[in-house]
């Protein structure tokens, strides 16, 4: 009686135990490309090709467009003059492929909290979101992400470095 009540709880334990698989881990989109670095080669089938940049692609986009990154002041997220001119030139490259989808990525600077680092950096995207769309680009195009402090370009704590980190990256998906 005890070897059966043994295996039974045993057999019951091994059932529940097995039913608790890991979960995977969230798969994140690529780091951004840092504009000052010249980037790095996009290798996916809408990147360049024996180094050729297809048109269309996210490559083409960078190539094209003044800037894929509008930079913000210190807990700020309106668009400035210098963002305008950027954003127009992303709209007049979206005008051109009218079937390519974005995602704006609202990034911040290591000080603040983590809940109001996203929040700021969502009040970004939202923005530059918010500016497109008033330059005719269909905002089902446009999805908007918010890593807040977690994907700094520069890895320093002084001026320069959170000046660079407080932006908006623009991606083209498809």
């Amino acid at each position: 009686m005890k070897t059966t009540t043994t295996i039974l709880l045993a057999a019951t334990a091994l059932i529940a135990v097995s039913g608790c698989s890991k979960k995977r881990p969230e798969t994140l989109p690529p780091a951004p490309i840092d504009p000052a670095a010249g980037g790095a080669q996009d290798t996916t089938s809408s990147g360049p090709v024996d180094g050729a940049v297809i048109p269309g692609s996210d490559a083409d986009f960078r190539r094209s467009v003044s800037s894929n990154t509008i930079q913000f002041g210190l807990d700020q997220y309106d668009i400035d003059a210098t963002a305008r001119a950027v954003l127009d030139s992303q709209a007049e490259w979206l005008a051109r492929f009218p079937g390519k989808r974005i995602t704006l990525e609202g990034q911040c600077d290591e000080r603040g909290t983590r809940e109001f680092n996203l929040a700021l950096g969502d009040r970004r995207a939202n923005a530059a979101k918010i500016y497109l769309v008033a330059r005719g680009v269909d905002a089902g195009r446009i999805s908007t992400i918010s890593y807040g402090k977690e994907r700094p370009l520069a890895l320093g704590s002084d001026d320069e470095s959170w000046a660079q980190n407080r932006r908006a990256v623009t991606i083209v998906v498809s």
